[in-house]
Order: structure tokens, then sequence, then C-alpha cells
């Protein structure tokens, strides 16, 4: 995506605009849940809004820019104000990439209907905005099902284990940011992390958008 800023800086542009909604829409389904289930601690944190400047995280913005895969803020909540925190942990968690889905999924429908009708002007402007609108929801809700943390499936696991095998999964927390080095480091032209990415993010893309126009981007 870096490339885009000196060979095409609009749709580098375009791109940037389109990751900063995907990381506020996903990051402010984490808050909705948790306050939703009862824990008021992303509301006083000013995550109940869908203000991309308050769901930005540094380091995840950098992998996005660079690799092509990233995360936003972490958002905070309390377990002790959750009546079940196990369970209602994983649902907060998956969320964000729930959110993330069914934006690019309603972005689809919008563009199969503008290319139904025939809305010739509308439907340029749709590729123009919603392809990249689409792929970036789609890659940070493929990346963040990882069960690696700081990602959002690694909480989602833990939520599905019971709590003696769960407190020996939240042990591996530590040696998250180490996993995902060591799946961004090239092997043969390419990574793991690649490997495992590209493909489920190229079906989803395909599934969504029509194959004569869904190789744009991909």
């Amino acid at each position: 995506m870096l490339s885009y800023l000196f060979t095409n800086p609009l749709l580098f542009a375009i791109y940037i605009i389109s990751l900063l909604i995907a990381i506020a829409i996903h990051e402010f389904s984490h808050a909705y849940a948790a306050d939703y289930l009862g824990d008021p601690t992303p509301r006083l944190q000013g995550r109940l809004k869908l203000d991309p400047r308050v769901h930005i995280d540094g380091m995840g913005m950098l992998f996005l820019l660079l690799f092509g895969f990233g995360w936003g803020k972490p958002v905070e909540f309390d377990p002790y104000n959750l009546k079940n925190p196990h369970k209602d942990a994983a649902l907060i968690s998956i969320a964000g990439p729930i959110s993330n889905f069914i934006l690019a999924i309603i972005l689809s429908i919008v563009l199969r209907l503008l290319i139904l009708f025939k809305l010739n002007i509308l439907i340029t402007i749709g590729l123009f905005i919603f392809l990249p609108m689409i792929q970036m929801n789609l890659v940070l809700g493929v990346f963040n099902l990882l069960p690696i943390h700081p990602l959002d499936g690694f909480k989602i696991v833990g939520g599905l284990l019971n709590k003696e095998k769960a407190q020996e999964w939240y042990s591996l927390q530590r040696y998250g940011f180490i996993f995902l080095l060591l799946l961004i480091i090239p092997l043969g032209g390419s990574s793991m992390l690649d490997g495992i990415l590209r493909p489920t993010i190229t079906f989803l893309f395909r599934l969504l958008i029509p194959v004569n126009i869904s190789g744009s981007l991909i």
C-alpha cells in the first residue's frame, strides 16, 4: 500500500481514509459490545465513538502501512463489570472483526446494485472508493482473527477454552509480538503470514466482488 504514495497519491489517500474508517468501525464495535455487556470502561475512556483519532495505535498503523496488516488501539474493559467475564471477553473481541465483515458486505451490495442498474458514473466512483474500503475491512477483519496477542483471535480462543486451559493460553500473551515478527519474516520471497492471509482475503474479496473487476486490487 505504501508504494501507492509515489505511484498513485490519490489512491494512497483513499486507502488511508479506508483504513481509518475500518479501524474506527472495528474499535467502536469492541467498545459498544463491552458497554452493551455491562462495562462502562470504554465509554468513560471516550472510545464509544466513530472518531478514528481515538482508535489509532501507532504500531498497528505502522504495520498496516509497511506490511499491509495491523490493528487499532486496544479497547480496555474491566472483566469484573461483566456477567460472564470468560465468555463476554470473547464476544467483545469478535465484535471488531464481525463489524469489518459486515461493512465489507454492505459496500459490496451497494456496488452490485450500482452495476445492476447500470449507473455508470456512480459505478466508476464506487469502484474507485469502495474496492479499497472493502479490501481494508477484509484485511483488518481476517488479520485480527489470528490467535496471537494482541489480536482479537487470541481472546476469542481464550473465551472458548475452559478456565484452566484459558489460563495456560493467556500465559502465551507475552510472546505475541515475537510470534508476529516470526510470521512476517520473508522466507523464499514471502512471509508465512502472507501465505496465510492472502488466499483467505483474495477468496473473500472475489466472493463479494464480481470476478471481472476483483482482480484490480488483489
